[in-house]
């Protein structure tokens, strides 16, 4: 059986028939001539003696088209059927056909051939052309024409089914496409709609939230108002108050100086009488003396001793005793000038404790009571800003309680002072928070603060400052000096002399506190500059010695951090002249009872321990916690609330 191949040939011309395809035939019309071949092959084979009948196909399944749209083709080309030689070798020789190529076929035109899409119309479409395009030699390679057709067809049944297929994917992908199309569209109009609620919501707590902010400023600026017109009517109220109470502390100092110029007439009065009355008994003594003159040397010799002690009264004013007085005056280590404030407070504080006597004596109340409160609040006070207020505070209310006089408990709180420091050994802290209240208390009562100094005077000579020379001649024994230098005595006894030293140090050290004291709202009446002086006088007059070199250490200790903190390289220079002078001649000395006071001294100088805060210093907030304890303003408010506002003294 021979094998038909297709293929592009030139155009060749066989028997007048020409097998050179129309180069523009489209597919469908390659289909339809194709159809045509295999009718003329099957009515050949069927008429033809030739043909084996199993090869003879019993009907034409013809050759549909893919479809009804037809495909352009750019370039199409034509085809030439052949007939392999060796196949058609027999045929060859039946006909008598020399030539061994490929047989020519007759060219076709089937542009007028209309193909259906059945078998059946294909059929009658081939019986009808009964164009017949192979001779009897071809029936093997139409047989096999046949095969590869069946083949063809299931190729295009499965392209079409192929085609189906992907139609209905597409139809499919484009209706799910369009689905989420819609559904993308519905999504955003949600979303749209959901953005719109939320600009509105936002809108709606934007505008809620202006409206609450206006309003609190509202709010706020009318709280402001009424503090501001509260603090006006609260500042008229204060100066009301700070005008009556000016009035009425002009109205007690006027009626103050009156009675003091009262009892000042009345003790010149009496002092006139005594002068009198002791010049009729010196007439009296006189006769007495020209009638008896065996008594004479008697009398002399015991009257001169006594006049020359230099703390003794003066009675008369005979030669013994100014004599006595100068004697004494030599003795005396201190500045004029401080020696004269010392007199003029000592002075004043004595017509002060004379009166204080006298209203005592001449009245039926019970000062007990108030002493006993004002030794509570200086037992009770503590190192902190709260307790020092607070302690200030009831301190001056008691001294303003118009129940009792002034002068009975300034006097009072002035002795206390001193005896509480004296009597006990306290820690550095006390020292400073009772100046803190010494300050507070004296800028509202300025009679505080000279009380106060005149018991410094006589509790330590040195806080004016002043040294009394040991002279055995002037005293005597050595009991009378120590008692003009300062020892107490007791069950007719003097202290021992290093409890005298400590209760020395314990008074400097107060005064140390005091001098350094810068209380906040307030100003000192014996500040820094007074602690300046002080030092300055203390080594121009005082010689170094133990008594001297442990007041020295002491005020050194508690006021030397606030004087070099503001008189800086020139408080250096004191320190040097202590360290070469004063310090060098306790040295030189060799004394081991001040060998302890040298190396403090020492100490203090080579470390430079003024450039640290001594301990308790600073006042603490508080104590406990700020839960307890008002803060410092409230307390302070409170504090200038309660008590008139006199911070400043003129003297």
């Amino acid at each position: 059986m021979g094998v038909i191949k297709l293929e592009l040939h030139p155009s060749k011309i066989v028997n007048g028939l020409s097998i050179d395809p129309n180069p523009n035939w489209s597919f469908n019309d390659l289909l339809s001539e194709l159809n045509s071949l295999e009718s003329n092959l099957y009515n050949n084979a069927s008429n033809s003696p030739l043909v084996p009948t199993a090869f003879i196909k019993s009907a034409s399944r013809g050759i549909s088209r893919i479809g009804r749209r037809e495909k352009n083709v750019e370039s199409q080309k034509a085809f030439v059927m052949r007939v392999d030689d060796d196949l058609m070798s027999d045929s060859d020789a039946e006909d008598g056909i020399e030539d061994r190529s490929l047989v020519p076929a007759t060219r076709f035109d089937c542009n007028d051939i209309f193909l259906s899409e059945s078998d059946d119309s294909d059929g009658e479409n081939m019986q009808r052309l009964q164009v017949t395009v192979m001779d009897p030699i071809g029936v093997v390679e139409g047989a096999f024409h046949e095969i590869e057709h069946e083949y063809q067809l299931g190729v295009k049944e499965e392209i079409r089914n192929q085609l189906v297929t992907l139609e209905t994917q597409l139809v499919a992908e484009k209706e799910k496409s369009t689905s989420a199309y819609v559904q993308v569209e519905k999504n955003n109009d949600a979303r749209r709609q959901m953005d719109r609620k939320l600009d509105l919501h936002y809108q709606r707590k934007i505008a809620e939230a202006l409206d609450n902010h206006l309003t609190a400023i509202q709010r706020d600026h009318e709280h402001r108002t009424q503090m501001e017109e509260r603090r006006i009517r609260d500042d008229a109220a204060l100066e009301e108050a700070k005008r009556k109470e000016k009035a009425l502390q002009e109205e007690r100092i006027r009626l103050q100086k009156a009675k003091e110029e009262e009892a000042r007439q009345e003790a010149a009065k009496k002092a006139e009488e005594a002068a009198q009355e002791a010049e009729r008994l010196a007439k009296e003594a006189a006769d007495k003396l020209v009638k008896e003159k065996s008594g004479k040397d008697a009398i002399h010799a015991k009257t001169g001793p006594v006049s020359a002690l230099p703390n003794a009264p003066s009675t008369s004013s005979t030669p013994n005793d100014s004599k006595a007085v100068k004697s004494a005056g030599n003795l005396i280590r201190a500045a004029e000038n401080a020696l004269k404030l010392e007199a003029r407070r000592i002075q004043t504080y004595k017509e002060l404790e004379d009166r204080n006597q006298s209203i005592i004596y001449g009245s039926n109340m019970d000062f007990r009571p108030k002493e006993r409160e004002i030794v509570r609040q200086i037992n009770q006070v503590t190192c902190s800003i709260s307790s020092v207020r607070s302690k200030a505070n009831n301190l001056v209310n008691i001294f303003n309680d118009r129940a009792f006089p002034q002068s009975v408990t300034v006097a009072i709180f002035a002795k206390k002072v001193i005896s509480y420091f004296e009597t006990s050994e306290q820690k550095n802290g006390s020292y400073f928070a009772c100046c803190h209240v010494i300050t507070y208390v004296s800028a509202q009562v300025p009679a505080v603060m000279e009380c106060l100094l005149a018991e410094f005077h006589r509790a330590c000579i040195y806080t004016v400052p002043k040294h009394i020379m040991r002279s055995k001649s002037a005293f005597g024994t050595e009991d009378n000096y120590f008692k003009a230098i300062g020892y107490k005595e007791e069950d007719g006894e003097l202290e021992k002399t290093d409890n005298y030293l400590k209760r020395l140090g314990s008074v400097m050290k107060l005064y140390g506190a005091l001098v350094q004291t810068e209380a906040e709202g307030v100003q000192n009446m014996h500040g820094l500059e007074e602690g300046w002086r002080w030092l300055a006088r203390f080594l121009n007059a005082i010689p170094p010695n133990k008594y001297t070199a442990v007041a020295l250490e002491a005020f050194l200790g508690m006021a030397g951090f606030a004087l070099h903190r503001k008189y800086k390289s020139q408080f250096r220079k004191i320190l040097s002249s202590i360290y070469k002078e004063f310090v060098h001649t306790l040295r030189s000395r060799e004394d081991p009872r001040v060998s302890s006071v040298i190396r403090m001294l020492q100490v203090y100088i080579e470390s430079q321990q003024f450039l640290q805060e001594p301990d308790g210093w600073q006042l603490q907030s508080t104590l406990l916690s700020h839960t307890s304890v008002p803060n410092a303003e409230y307390q302070q408010e409170q504090y200038n609330h309660n008590t008139p506002r006199r911070f400043t003294y003129q003297r």
